[in-house]
Parts: C-alpha cells; sequence; structure tokens
C-alpha cells in the first residue's frame, strides 16, 4: 500500500445520508478481482446517463471537483453489503480519504485493510468542512501524523484513529506487509521447529 502521511487536494461534498456499496460500486463491476481499473464504476448510475455519458450535475463530474482526493460524505457512509471493491474503486479513482461523521462498519474494516483513510468528525465540523467544499477548487489538508483537518479557511479539527491503524497507514502496511515485519522471529520459530519436530517439515 501506498503511506499516507499528509494529503493536499480538492474535497468534494456528497452530502447524502446512507450511501451504500451498491451505489459505491455496483454489483456488474464486482465480477473482477483486480483492484486496477474499478474507478471507472465509481457512482456508475450516478456519474452517467443510460447512454453513458456524464451527467454535468453530479459533483464528481463538476469541473470544479476534477480529480478531487477527498470526498466529504453524509452519515453511514459504506452501508449495504459487504464488498470490498468498494475502497477499490475509491482508490482506484483518486479518492484517498473520506471524511464523515459516521461510517459502516465492514465498509471502515475493508478501508483500513486498502489504505484509505476514514475520518470521522462530529456532524457539525463536517457540515462546516462540506459548506467550505462547495465553492470548489479550494485545497483541504489532511494530516495524519498530526491528526487534524484543515480547511481552505484555516478552520483546523482533529480527529481520533486507532494508534495501529495509524502505524501501518504511516507506513502503508497492509496485513502481509505488518506480518513481514515479525518476518525475522517467523523465520527462527520455522528454523527451532525443524529441529523440534522435523516430521512436521518433511
Amino acid at each position: 500500500m501506498t503511506p499516507f502521511t499528509r494529503l493536499d487536494a480538492r474535497a468534494a461534498p456528497l452530502l447524502e445520508a446512507n450511501i451504500d456499496t451498491d451505489q459505491i460500486i455496483p454489483k456488474q463491476f464486482l465480477k473482477t478481482v483486480e483492484r486496477e481499473g474499478l474507478g471507472c464504476g465509481l457512482f456508475f448510475e450516478w456519474r452517467f446517463d443510460e447512454q453513458g455519458h456524464e451527467k454535468p450535475e453530479f459533483v464528481l463530474n463538476k469541473p470544479e471537483y476534477k480529480n478531487a482526493g477527498i470526498l466529504i460524505a453524509g452519515e453511514n457512509f459504506g452501508c449495504g453489503s459487504s464488498r470490498e471493491h468498494a475502497p477499490w474503486a475509491l482508490i482506484d479513482f483518486g479518492i484517498s480519504c473520506v471524511i464523515g461523521s459516521s461510517f459502516a462498519d465492514i465498509f471502515t474494516g475493508n478501508c483500513a485493510n486498502n489504505g484509505l483513510l476514514l475520518v470521522r468528525l462530529p456532524e457539525a465540523q463536517v457540515q462546516a468542512l462540506q459548506s467550505e467544499a462547495k465553492g470548489g477548487n479550494h485545497i483541504f489538508t489532511v494530516d495524519l501524523e498530526q491528526q487534524t483537518v484543515t480547511a481552505p479557511s484555516g478552520a483546523s479539527y482533529r480527529f481520533e484513529i486507532d494508534p495501529n491503524l495509524k502505524n501501518k497507514l504511516l507506513k502503508g502496511l497492509d496485513a502481509i506487509g505488518e506480518t513481514l515485519q515479525h518476518e525475522g522471529d517467523i523465520t527462527t520459530f520455522e528454523e527451532r521447529r525443524k529441529l523440534i519436530q522435523p516430521w512436521v517439515a518433511a
């Protein structure tokens, strides 16, 4: 995974509550187990009409939000079915951080496993950030080390995050990478087991 330290990016406000994973990445895009290329299906039914043309009224299609790296979402973002394709699609589209007041539990775990930072803030602070994002073409800063979100106005909000998850994101560690931090201990254990239980190695 790519380490997450500090992100300076445009933020797109997506104000609806209870956006589920089928809206994030519809079922027809779930045939692949590859993480790359899913950005084309992100919010597909909201981004495109029946002819495949972009809907100009959808926030991510507006010029001022093109290449947004931050999504400011409504409450209970990521509810619905437990599809890991949802964070894959967000990341492939270029979204590295989602800010909201609450997130679905399984979606939260999938994001943690794939390096997508979820920032929880009180609803009033989320609404304040959404208001600033509505102007478009403004740069927001998410500093994971300092655990702060800074708006274009200079207003700064501190967020909480599990220390272990913070460490994994800062170092860009997925589950395999985290395990490999203990590679020396694992090798020692395996060598010792060969001597004590040689029939296992055989």
